[in-house]
């Protein structure tokens, strides 16, 4: 009965929960009309369920499973993995602009504005995103987050977007250092899809990380930053590997193979405008077999000075490496002479064959190096060790950046004479170098 004195109709059948047809019911269930089945009750045999009666259901135990299996556990490290690199570009592209944007606008409204130009500079377009900055930083100075005192400005507290914001807004301060304005936009355009994906832990993908890296390294080559080692024209120096890589001594990459060598680092990119180049192995195929002769002599003719260092066709070394491999009598000391002949070809053709210089060793051969200049703090190496069942092509690499790193531990000091794999092969190419014998 409502309140109006209106009788409410029972249930009909399938609404409010009611099973569709009685026969759906437990057969055994019965209880007063519009009451409610306790769960756990089971009604005597015999009795039926009227109309209108309301089921309740069984309460569900609740819990879940929390625990990570491998798979999930290898999904989200590979997950941080990209995230840190993506984050270490990032980082150093907001780095580099923040300090560009204060070198060109601080003269320009310092003087008149004292410590509030940026909040000058930012003018009414800006209002609302530099005033926010400034609370921040009120809020990070009375919490006493500030540690470094160089971060106690309002541009320290700018945004990636912000900061192109101030750059876009005052392009005619800019343009003078920089040839072209739509190249920086969209450049900066390229790293706001990794930067959201970043800031909120989302997944990123490779091929959005590898368009975010190459765009920062453009990014900082246009604002610059330029890379800080001298070989990065041949080898592009990975943000990654630059920051963190003493952990690895001087090692820039490892590959399984010389294949997968040399479509990161092809031949032409390893040694094209080398000015120094010191070889030795079995029968360098590396260099002889993948970098013509008419390159080797232009190379040579810019002024590169090369010594290239040969196992001696001849020597028992030889044959003991043929048995190594299977291979039969003569055919590897029939290879290294081709190899001989064609650098000796290529020396002919020189105008000072003094700077390029041909020796044969008979030792025991046990690496093979290639050091492209050697001598500055630019130098690479592809360094391989000689395996007792695999041919130089199938052997891992090594991949070194010379002139090694100036590194502080955490709770130490660097420990001068400190050097890496390069110098050690460089030092061991030097000493079976004075122990060879060279060729006519």
């Amino acid at each position: 009965m409502s309140s109006g004195g209106l009788e409410l109709p029972p249930g009909d059948a399938g609404h409010e929960g009611g099973p569709a047809d009685p026969a759906e019911a437990s057969p055994g269930a019965a209880a007063p009309p519009g009451s409610a089945v306790p769960p756990g009750v089971v009604l005597p045999p015999g009795a039926v369920v009227p109309p209108g009666t309301v089921t309740v259901g069984r309460p569900v135990e609740i819990g879940a499973e929390l625990d990570w299996g491998a798979e999930a556990w290898s999904e989200v490290r590979t997950r941080a993995q990209r995230a840190g690199r993506a984050y270490i570009w990032l980082n150093l592209v907001e780095q580099r602009l923040r300090a560009v944007v204060a070198a060109v606008l601080r003269p320009v409204y310092e003087p008149v504005h004292g410590e509030e130009w940026v909040v000058a500079a930012a003018g009414p377009a800006g209002q609302e995103w530099v005033q926010r900055a400034v609370a921040v930083r009120e809020v990070s100075r009375r919490k006493g987050y500030l540690l470094d005192p160089a971060d106690d400005n309002v541009l320290s507290f700018l945004t990636l977007p912000q900061l192109r914001e101030l750059m876009v807004q005052h392009w005619p301060c800019f343009e003078p250092y920089f040839d072209d304005r739509r190249e920086v936009e969209l450049a900066l355009d390229e790293l706001e899809v990794t930067r959201n994906v970043v800031s909120r832990n989302r997944a990123l993908s490779l091929t959005v990380l590898a368009q975010s890296e190459r765009a920062s390294a453009r990014i900082l080559e246009i604002l610059g930053g330029g890379a800080g080692v001298p070989s990065a024209d041949r080898l592009p120096v990975d943000a990654v590997e630059d920051l963190v890589g003493d952990r690895y001594a001087d090692v820039v990459s490892v590959h399984p193979d010389r294949v997968r060598l040399q479509r990161q680092l092809p031949a032409e990119d390893l040694f094209g405008g080398a000015r120094r180049l010191d070889a030795t192995g079995i029968g360098l195929n590396l260099l002889v077999q993948n970098f013509s002769g008419r390159r080797m002599v232009r190379l040579a003719e810019s002024g590169c000075r090369t010594r290239l260092l040969f196992l001696n066709p001849a020597s028992s070394a030889v044959k003991r490496r043929e048995r190594e491999l299977g291979l039969k009598k003569g055919e590897l000391s029939r290879s290294v002479e081709m190899n001989i002949l064609h650098m000796r070809r290529v020396r002919s053709k020189l105008r000072d064959p003094g700077a390029f210089q041909i020796h044969v060793f008979d030792e025991t051969p046990r690496f093979t190096a290639y050091l492209v200049d050697g001598d500055g703090p630019d130098g690479v190496g592809v360094v391989q060790s000689y395996l007792r069942r695999a041919r130089g092509m199938e052997a891992p690499v090594l991949v070194l950046r010379g002139g090694g790193r100036n590194v502080v531990r955490h709770g130490q000091s660097s420990r001068d004479g400190d050097h890496g794999l390069f110098e050690t092969y460089r030092e061991e190419f030097e000493s079976v170098w004075l122990d060879s014998r060279p060729v006519s």
